[in-house]
């Protein structure tokens, strides 16, 4: 794994290499999730793809501070940062938020895309149900990160996890800036997505988590009459952090993608 920064956007951008002989895949990680945090899998994903893993601006090493924070700035990243770093038409893999952010970068501009795997993206919106996750528990691990944390204190948070997981997120969820998740947070609930998958031809997987209330049938049976070309994946015994429950299942999932 090689760690490199990249100026895209306007901004500085951090990402983690980790080499594989197949297609680039471009991951965009949740919420909050720096890209360190997704190692374990993306060393799993080398098996078939050469994986880039980007820490989403406001998180991990990349530029924070005063910085626009929206759906649209963060898919400008990406189209940016394909452009910047010479990648050749990857496949760009995103989890949550990062699912979202790949939507809306697919519907601005597809030509440097290969194919999207969408990996259990919040179908909240204007009109829609509420995002099942609450604010609070977001705010509450953040501030409590900031000022030192253990895995041991973690584990109130993610009850599932191993030490070892709960040990990377207590090390690293200090870098996710507040008020760039608060932006994040308030988009899963004002920005739709739904308009934007009829504009996208691209090859698309949906990977849904069994076990979260996330995507339900009724929203894949809307996302297929949004995108019939859609194909659908379900990862039984998995959370809404489908890796981290079912890391075999979600690489099955995952791994015959074809662009």
């Amino acid at each position: 794994m090689n760690g490199y920064n990249i100026h895209a956007n306007g901004i500085r951008h951090h990402l983690l290499h980790y080499a594989g002989t197949g297609p680039q895949l471009l991951l965009i990680p949740g919420i909050t999730s720096p890209a360190i945090t997704w190692g374990f899998i993306a060393e799993r994903l080398t098996d078939r793809f050469d994986v880039h893993v980007l820490d989403v601006r406001g998180r991990g090493l990349s530029q924070a501070g005063d910085l626009d924070y929206s759906l649209d700035a963060m898919a400008d990243d990406v189209l940016e940062i394909i452009k910047v770093t010479g990648m050749q038409t990857p496949v760009i893999m995103g989890h949550s938020m990062g699912a979202r952010t790949a939507i809306r970068a697919a519907c601005k501009d597809a030509t440097g895309i290969s194919g999207l795997i969408l990996l259990d993206p919040p179908v909240s919106g204007p009109g829609r149900r509420e995002y099942p996750s609450k604010w609070p528990w977001y705010e509450d691990s953040i501030i409590m990160a900031s000022k030192g944390c253990t895995a041991e204190d973690m584990a109130a948070f993610c009850p599932t996890w191993t030490l070892e997981q709960r040990a990377l997120r207590a090390e690293w969820l200090h870098t996710c800036q507040l008020d760039a998740i608060k932006t994040t947070f308030d988009g899963f609930h004002t920005d739709d997505i739904h308009v934007d998958l009829p504009h996208i031809k691209l090859p698309m997987r949906l990977v849904v988590a069994g076990n979260a209330p996330v995507i339900g049938d009724d929203d894949v049976a809307e996302i297929r009459t949004l995108a019939p070309h859609i194909d659908v994946r379900t990862v039984e015994n998995a959370g809404h952090m489908i890796p981290w429950d079912n890391l075999d299942g979600f690489i099955d999932a995952v791994q015959d993608f074809e662009a």
